[in-house]
């Protein structure tokens, strides 16, 4: 069986026990203000077998002060990183985070961009995770990955104004309101954008609701709109893949990601705001 959206801390625990499951586990915990807190923790304690993933050095390139927070890295970048992490044809790869899966669907989204689908997100995360645990440091043996990227899932700046569109704002309200900006130099959004809170995909415990409650909290906000036709966004590139990846899981599927988000858009004062 290959996992594509989520997995249960209980299916994990039995694949791992099962020789014939080629896995590659990735832990992408980290935290925006205090950069070194997800390696620590990895070090400190992680699932047996994961690999460490750190959302600046590995899951994004160089920032240019006009292209985002979190950069899109490069296809050769990419192919780089996911063969240094064992990840090859026919791995079934299982990303976690502290919880909720805000960072790794990050690299759930770069792998399926990539073309390789067989990706899923620990639901509920490390916090939810009552197996075993090791620490240090771990690596797996490197692969060949040959993927290459899926355009239909990308959305550059320059075209995300297209009238055809449904941009959905990943941010908290209040950031895409505008009435607050703790992290960019320009508060707002981006005109036409409607405004769906990645923490309404999961339940208090951080665990994803159910498809059909997704479904319902989602498609009240794409409306009529082709799922192909959805634009995901949010501050810098991450949050909107956790949108991406419940539309997934809601059976919504084919929308895109405007990577640069609002961190790209606001660095050009030529590009409209909209607040409110």
């Amino acid at each position: 069986m290959t996992f594509t959206t989520l997995i249960s801390t209980a299916e994990l625990a039995e694949r791992l026990l099962d020789p014939a499951f080629a896995v590659a586990v990735v832990d992408c915990r980290f935290m925006l203000d205090d950069v070194t807190w997800g390696r620590r923790e990895y070090l400190k304690a992680h699932i047996p077998g994961a690999v460490y993933a750190d959302l600046d050095h590995d899951l994004s390139s160089a920032k240019t002060g006009t292209n985002g927070r979190h950069p899109l890295p490069s296809p050769d970048a990419l192919r780089a990183t996911f063969s240094k992490l064992g990840i090859g044809d026919g791995v079934q790869v299982i990303a976690y985070d502290q919880d909720n899966g805000m960072y790794a669907s990050r690299l759930w989204w770069l792998l399926r961009w990539m073309g390789h689908d067989a990706v899923a997100v620990l639901d509920g995360g490390f916090a939810k995770w009552d197996g075993p645990v090791v620490s240090g440091e771990e690596h797996r043996a490197p692969r060949e990955f040959v993927g290459a990227p899926r355009e239909e899932l990308l959305v550059e700046a320059d075209a995300v104004l297209n009238s055809g569109w449904r941009l959905v704002d990943a941010r908290a309200p209040e950031r895409y309101r505008g009435d607050v900006e703790p992290l960019d130099k320009v508060a707002g959004h981006i005109p036409g954008a409607v405004n769906y809170f990645y923490k309404q995909n999961v339940d208090a415990n951080g665990v994803f609701l159910p498809p059909e409650e997704l479904r319902e909290r989602l498609g009240a906000v794409v409306g009529d709109v082709s799922p192909s036709n959805v634009v995901s966004y949010c501050g810098s590139g991450v949050t909107g893949a956790h949108n991406l990846l419940a539309l997934e899981h809601a059976g919504l599927h084919g929308a895109r990601l405007y990577a640069g988000s609002w961190s790209e858009w606001s660095s050009d004062p030529s590009r409209p705001v909209a607040k409110g």
